[in-house]
């Protein structure tokens, strides 16, 4: 077993490249190559983001409230379950034959770095439950039974509350986005803290304003069709989203200076 060596907090940012908006077509066709090559590993993260999804719906739509927060908290803690999608990604990329066993592997290598990115973004997600569920009960001066009455409500209304929430909500999630989008990655593959990991993300989305708007876009496309499909499009979609993100950390950071994680037998 290798020796773990703390990272220290003086280890300079990556590079990060400028990377054309016209990649995220190129990291999607990439991201099938890697789901058609991982097969069956790859599609079980699919089939637990699918029966999640549904197990989450089913208890939402019971108390409806909570539903706009829940959607947004899947959005924020989506990305800390592909950490096995990055593995296999990354291991198809060596030329290996990627199993469950590197699935295994990412996630005990991660240890706290994951656990404490994972940990930021529950809480993120639960504040703004909370948040939400506040708003409806306290601001909205509307009879509020189910989501058709919340519908006539969002076409309806003439202030300012609504308009409020979804502000909050869309910076939350571009904030959430911007320390997510390849700190995991980045986590999983090279020997680094979590704070620089987060800082090398927001670096990289600020380098890369209109590419990672389009690649936003993108996951929330890909996401919205999973929903029209009753989840099962996350079978497919979700591990596609996740090889492809794979491949957006390859484009636009530098790593290759930082030491590797070390594996652990």
């Amino acid at each position: 077993m290798s020796t773990h060596i703390k990272q220290p907090l003086s280890v300079e940012l990556p590079p990060v490249n400028n990377v054309s908006p016209t990649s995220v077509f190129r990291w999607l066709a990439l991201g099938w190559g890697d789901l058609r090559q991982a097969g069956t590993p790859s599609l079980l993260h699919g089939v637990i983001v699918s029966a999640f999804s549904l197990v989450m719906a089913v208890i939402m739509l019971s108390n409806w409230v909570l539903l706009p927060g829940a959607f947004s908290g899947f959005l924020l803690i989506g990305p800390i379950l592909a950490t096995g999608l990055y593995a296999l990604s990354r291991k198809i990329e060596q030329g290996g034959r990627s199993s469950f066993k590197d699935v295994i592997h990412a996630w005990r290598q991660g240890g706290r770095c994951l656990f404490v990115f994972g940990l930021i973004l529950i809480i993120s997600a639960t504040a703004w439950v909370i948040f939400s569920e506040l708003i409806f009960f306290f601001l909205i001066d509307v009879n509020v039974k189910q989501p058709l009455d919340f519908l006539r409500y969002v076409v309806s209304q003439d202030d300012t509350v609504f308009l409020l929430w979804t502000l909050l909500g869309g910076l939350g999630t571009a904030l959430v986005f911007a320390i997510s989008v390849v700190s995991i990655p980045l986590l999983v593959e090279r020997d680094v803290n979590t704070r620089l990991a987060i800082l090398t993300s927001v670096r990289a989305v600020g380098r890369n304003p209109i590419t990672m708007l389009w690649w936003s876009m993108m996951i929330l496309f890909i996401t919205g069709l999973s929903f029209i499909t009753l989840m099962l499009g996350f079978i497919v979609l979700y591990p596609l989203l996740g090889h492809a993100s794979w491949h957006v950390y390859r484009d636009m950071i530098d790593a290759s200076k930082l030491p590797l994680r070390p594996e652990i037998e």
